[in-house]
């Protein structure tokens, strides 16, 4: 570059001599020390824009070299290695062994020890996707998983006790379908409406957010059609969680449709009276349930059922204090509709040295709620009953708990012959996760 602007000078010089004045050589040497001067200063200038190109060659170097970094990164994040089994697949359950003696007016003192095994497998399977498969000793009773020893020895049934498919379609709200855990809230965790080993089968909707809640079902009680009992049934609750100072609350009310008027029980005997579990069921002809030996028998009432309920919790020192209620009104039925519960619990058992008592009273009259699904233990299970129960738990460490529960109630009160019906179990459970 700088031959070419010295040539272009020159030219210029001679130019300018042949077109003008002739130029002196004092003058001719001033333009060459001063075109001298400008050579030196083009080297300068080429030395550094050498300098300044490798200078940049080395930044885009650098450069290339972080962009591949960061595109290896960016696959790396792409391609994250599939979880193993054990991150994907959950497996928990429990073992209680329990004995019990039941005292019954009109009848002689029953003692028995029970077992009770259940086993839960849940899968992610896909974001936001579980899929549960659970096993539980026991037989198709829809509201027990017990098991009584006996018979020599002889094995004991396995079944089906979940199957369902859990999808968080939004944050905190899932779609589940098959059989599921109750997804409906049971305050003080007791089972005036549905007993906890209830699991129903059909299709819910859960939403659980920082105040608000809200859980709703629409289950099979019967899903074949060639039966004569076949339906759907549905109900829901809505909600909310606050505190005021340092007590937590939750309250709600909830409504369910259970549409049972004149048709059969669908598990039991329909022509035995208890296998409507204390529900008023009738002969097809009117007359009550039993009159006509052999009769099938349906129930008189739906099962329109209106419930109100509230929990509150707090601490007396270190310990945990929870107090609930919760109340059903029967909206068909038009005697005996009414079924109540109230009670507390003090302390928790869920590790080493921790104790927990708990006390509620119940009263279910005979269409308060569906007997089929209520608490089986309570007052032998079923409607038309009431009394007390107690409860005294220690935990012995983070896996194993025993306990006494004790059940003083009266059974048969829309008869108007009201009798005693009592009941201990001791118990002893193991979890395991």
């Amino acid at each position: 570059m700088k031959y070419m602007l010295a040539t272009v000078a020159i030219s210029t010089l001679a130019l300018t001599a042949d077109a003008g004045a002739a130029v002196s050589d004092e003058e001719f040497e001033q333009v060459q020390q001063q075109l001298a001067l400008m050579s030196e200063r083009l080297d300068k200038l080429e030395e550094e824009n050498l300098a300044l190109r490798a200078a940049q060659s080395q930044v885009e170097v650098a450069v290339d070299e972080i962009g591949t970094d960061l595109e290896d990164n960016s696959v790396a994040d792409q391609r994250i290695p599939a979880e193993s089994w054990n991150d994907r697949v959950v497996l928990d359950g429990d073992f209680r062994y329990r004995y019990e003696s039941i005292s019954a007016d009109g009848s002689q003192t029953r003692q028995r020890n029970r077992i009770r095994a259940r086993t839960n497998i849940k899968a992610q399977v896909a974001n936001r996707t579980e899929v549960g498969f659970g096993l539980a000793t026991g037989g198709d009773d829809p509201v027990s998983t017990n098991q009584t020893l006996g018979g020599g020895g002889s094995s004991k049934s396995v079944v089906l006790n979940l199957a369902y498919v859990d999808w968080e379609f939004m944050d905190d709200t899932h779609l589940i379908l098959g059989k599921f855990k109750n997804p409906l809230t049971r305050v003080g965790k007791q089972g005036l409406m549905w007993d906890g080993d209830w699991t129903p089968e059909g299709i819910a909707f859960e939403y659980g957010g920082d105040t608000f809640f809200a859980s709703a079902f629409g289950i099979y009680l019967e899903s074949d059609s060639s039966k004569s009992n076949d339906s759907f049934e549905w109900g829901g609750q809505i909600g909310m969680t606050g505190a005021i100072g340092e007590v937590q609350l939750l309250g709600g009310v909830g409504y369910y449709s259970i549409e049972a008027a004149g048709k059969s029980t669908t598990f039991g005997d329909p022509s035995d009276p208890g296998d409507f579990f204390g529900n008023t069921a009738v002969e097809r002809s009117g007359l009550p349930c039993g009159t006509t030996a052999g009769t099938e028998c349906v129930y008189r009432y739906d099962y329109l059922l209106t419930e109100v309920f509230a929990e509150a919790s707090f601490e007396i020192g270190a310990v945990p204090i929870t107090v609930f209620g919760d109340y059903v009104t029967n909206g068909d039925a038009s005697e005996n509709d009414t079924g109540w519960a109230l009670g507390a619990r003090v302390g928790q058992a869920k590790d080493r040295g921790q104790w927990q008592f708990s006390y509620f009273y119940a009263d279910k009259e005979a269409d308060a709620v569906l007997g089929l699904v209520t608490d089986s233990d309570f007052a032998g299970g079923g409607t038309d009953n009431r009394g007390h129960w107690l409860q005294v738990n220690r935990g012995i460490n983070k896996h194993l708990t025993v306990g006494a529960q004790l059940f003083i109630d009266d059974v048969d009160i829309a008869s108007g012959a009201a009798s005693d019906y009592d009941r201990l179990m001791i118990d002893m459970q193991w979890k395991w996760k």
